[in-house]
């Protein structure tokens, strides 16, 4: 029986959706130090297959929306979840970290239909605080995979090794195929005429750059998630080789930190509807900015406990809870005949920065300090952003 909005079932299906990035990330964490050992590669060499994947997702991400804006949510959503599913049973096999990263790369372009094309769903449903309120409840949802992937990945590595992993992902696509397949209908009622080529996309694309509250509320949401990537890219040697800790003891602090996610979209679900988009933005950038400023004091103090990045951190995650949510709602809001394609360019900005920030990380992580410093720096630019941009956002929030 398909999915009916303003149903748990449908929320709940577009948070798991969602959450295929954030799977294809986190659930192999515990097993990077580990694979830059067996392939004999540098830490910032296994870092690599984040970053690959990351680039791989920006560019998927530009495809999906056209793609689904002309014919429809549901088939592109199926093709996408079947490469997903395809490169991840590769990544499972790769003999070497080359071979890991390019397929990792393809991963991604799959892995990025799922969380388009849910977006586009939401708006095609939903408008305004509602919208808002919806992808925070997807978020919430999104925010248990990251709590749990991990601690089945470092139980998975122990057991059967780090390859594992993909193969439980290739699982997980398996079955998200099919659960779409069976259960979502299509959402889009009016398609677009025709398939645009590379010209006319770069024109829709244009035509939302010229939209100030779009490239405000895109903005924000980049540089916040720049500073999530940040660290998830350098987690795994921060705490394991830096603090000491075990695969599971990497993951259950890991875990802690994701808990201030869901607790950020919880709150986000319920300040939306109560004051707006605007307010509950800037409620979530209090939150990154004093989320990176406490690490910052602690990590320079130095306890020499993983307490002292795990704690602040948790508070920056609440920030990402409240800022992303809604930061996609209110560049979305002005486009519902082109939720694909709005969706694509935010996801391609947010996903190419992103990248951009694992790379940085991975050449200057020589301790904990400079994790501290960039989001530090990234809490402190994205309130002032915020602050700047109240008058574009305004228009749409």
């Amino acid at each position: 029986m398909p999915f009916r909005p303003n149903t748990r079932a449908l929320t709940a299906l577009l948070g798991l959706l969602t959450a295929m990035g954030p799977l294809a990330t986190d659930m192999y964490l515990p097993s990077l130090p580990v694979m830059a050992r067996e392939f004999q590669v540098t830490a910032d060499v296994a870092q690599y297959t984040l970053s690959s994947f990351l680039l791989g997702f920006a560019a998927g991400q530009l495809v999906y929306g056209p793609l689904g804006d002309r014919f429809g949510r549901r088939p592109v959503l199926l093709a996408g979840l079947a490469l997903f599913t395809l490169a991840s049973a590769v990544c499972a096999i790769a003999p070497s970290a080359d071979a890991l990263i390019a397929a990792r790369f393809v991963q991604a372009l799959g892995g990025a239909g799922p969380v388009v094309l849910a977006r586009a769903i939401v708006r095609d449903l939903y408008s305004g605080p509602r919208a808002g309120r919806e992808l925070a409840l997807m978020g919430m949802v999104m925010g248990v995979v990251p709590a749990i992937a991990p601690v089945f990945g470092a139980g998975l590595e122990a057991t059967f090794g780090w390859r594992s992993s993909f193969l439980a992902m290739f699982l997980s696509g398996v079955f998200g195929w099919g659960v779409v397949w069976w259960a979502l209908p299509e959402t889009l009622h009016t398609r677009a005429a025709r398939l645009h080529g590379p010209r006319e996309m770069l024109a829709t694309y244009a035509v939302l750059l010229r939209n100030g509250g779009y490239r405000a509320h895109g903005l924000l949401m980049s540089i916040a998630y720049g500073g999530l990537f940040t660290w998830i890219s350098a987690s795994s040697f921060v705490l394991q080789d830096i603090y000491g800790l075990s695969e599971f003891g990497f993951a259950a602090a890991f875990t802690t930190g994701v808990a201030g996610f869901v607790t950020g979209s919880w709150i986000g679900a319920r300040l939306v509807v109560r004051h707006g988009i605007g307010r509950t933005l800037g409620v979530g950038c209090g939150f990154l900015l004093a989320g990176g400023m406490l690490l910052l004091v602690s990590v320079s103090i130095g306890f020499g406990h993983a307490a002292e990045v795990v704690l602040p951190i948790m508070v920056y995650l609440v920030g990402i809870g409240l800022v992303m949510p809604q930061g996609m709602a209110g560049a979305l809001q002005p486009f519902p005949e082109r939720a694909g394609a709005a969706s694509s360019l935010v996801g391609f900005v947010q996903m190419s920065f992103a990248a951009f920030m694992g790379v940085v990380i991975g050449h200057m992580l020589s301790g904990a300090l400079p994790l501290a410093i960039i989001m530090a720096v990234i809490g402190v630019v994205t309130t002032a952003f915020y602050l700047t941009t109240r008058e574009a956002r305004a228009l749409v929030g």
